[in-house]
């Protein structure tokens, strides 16, 4: 290759491995011979001299979750920048297929794992964690193992979505959550008890209804709190609620699927942001999260993790945003 290029072997080294020094004209050339020669970097080589496989390992809930896409895709640009490639498999809220994906990827001796916790503990990793590789937990923290977390700032969107409806002059405001079992399940109806006592509104129980979002049971909920069945704790004396906020995209989806067949429409903000959400009539109000922010903050503390892995376990919030387009208004 250096001989049909009419240049020195360091300079094709320097070409391949993307190093600066090489002029724009022997650029050109040594590109041309690589294209002409089908040459092909020997990557096991260069494993073995830099002791780094190039590659990353991502285990997330569901790959098909646009929250988890976007992150995907934060993850890919940035590693693709650097260099690297990057496996991604899902675990299907299912935590012991958290555990084959992620021991399956540890055996293929990545750089590092990105991890979006199902399990209640990850200390199947310790070994691995002990052997020197850096993990990043999103989303929710791991457990049992050192790892570095990068987290949305779910006390914030919650706190700002409570101010704007008070703001609007609602004070029944229903709560949909997801199973407390969930981290951030727990934080967000946590988050929206103390921003109702923030605004010096009485918390009521009967306006809170937490489980998994099947569409049996969130019907049943809209039900309970729009008033038209029978509610324990005596919501129907003190009125339905006037407002909802739903704590995460598929309890949000499925509300939205309900609302047409409900008598009087309530206003909504919804926890996650949803492809075409500006098209409805009228807008969805979201508290959006900033799903590529969550996975360049990933990327950093691999960075300097792998830099440095003698580091302390560091957390990361992100802020996120609540983009106003009229539900809850």
């Amino acid at each position: 290759m250096a001989a049909q290029a009419g240049v020195a072997l360091k300079t094709v080294s320097r070409v391949v491995n993307g190093e600066p020094g090489v002029g724009p004209g022997t650029l050109a050339r040594v590109e041309q011979a690589i294209i002409e020669l089908g040459y092909r970097r020997n990557e096991s080589a260069r494993q073995l001299r830099s002791g780094r496989a190039g590659t990353l390992a991502m285990v997330v809930r569901d790959i098909a979750d646009p929250f988890f896409a976007a992150i995907g895709r934060a993850v890919e640009m940035t590693a693709h920048r650097d260099g690297q490639v990057v496996m991604i498999g899902s675990t299907h809220e299912d935590p012991k297929r958290e555990r084959e994906v992620a021991l399956a990827f540890c055996a293929r001796r990545p750089d590092a794992l990105i991890l979006a916790p199902i399990a209640d503990s990850q200390d199947y990793l310790h070994p691995e964690v002990e052997a020197g590789l850096p993990v990043v937990a999103i989303d929710r923290p791991a457990h049992g193992i050192l790892a570095d977390t990068v987290l949305s700032d779910n006390v914030g969107g919650i706190r700002a979505a409570v101010a704007h409806l008070v703001s609007h002059g609602h004070r029944r405001i229903g709560y949909l959550g997801d199973d407390q079992m969930v981290y951030t399940a727990r934080e967000r109806v946590v988050a929206y008890r103390a921003a109702l006592a923030e605004h010096g509104i009485a918390g009521d129980e009967a306006l809170v209804r937490l489980a998994a979002p099947t569409p049996e049971g969130i019907a049943h909920s809209l039900g309970d709190l729009l008033g038209l069945g029978p509610v324990p704790g005596g919501l129907a004396g003190a009125g339905p609620v006037t407002a909802l906020i739903t704590a995460n995209n598929r309890i949000t989806a499925e509300v939205l699927r309900q609302l047409p067949n409900l008598p009087r429409r309530t206003a909504l903000i919804g926890f996650d942001d949803l492809e075409l959400a500006d098209l409805l009539v009228p807008g969805l109000t979201v508290i959006a999260q900033d799903a590529e922010g969550i996975g360049r903050a990933a990327m950093e503390l691999l960075d300097t993790r792998l830099t440095d892995p003698r580091l302390p376990a560091r957390e990361v919030r992100i802020p996120t945003t609540l983009i106003i387009r009229g539900s809850a208004e």
